[in-house]
């Protein structure tokens, strides 16, 4: 009985302690460049729907900083497809690639 209670106490810590955050989505057809960028801005991340050079629909994350990436993430600059722009520039995670000398 008192290894319920131990598992529950832990469990219900880590569910408090977690944060979910839920991710703006946007379609880059629908917006310019500007408008786009700022509302990843605001977001801080963003599941944004894009045509490729070949007409078909990708998507992304996308974010703000490197806040938003994983411990073993950087941002890099990738371009994407909006009403205005065929090469917007947003940021998304990639992993680090760490080359020791």
């Amino acid at each position: 009985m008192e290894i319920d209670m131990v598992r529950l106490v832990l469990i219900a810590a880590l569910l408090g302690a977690t944060q979910v955050h839920a991710a703006s989505r946007f379609s880059a057809a629908d917006m310019n460049c500007r408008s786009l960028q700022q509302g990843i801005a605001a977001a801080g991340v963003a599941i944004v729907h894009y045509l490729s050079s070949r007409g078909n629909l990708l998507y992304g994350r996308y974010v703000r900083s490197q806040q938003f990436c994983g411990n073993a993430e950087v941002t890099s600059t990738s371009y994407i497809r909006t009403a205005d722009s065929r090469s917007c520039p947003v940021k998304t995670c990639v992993q680090y690639d760490f080359k020791p000398d």
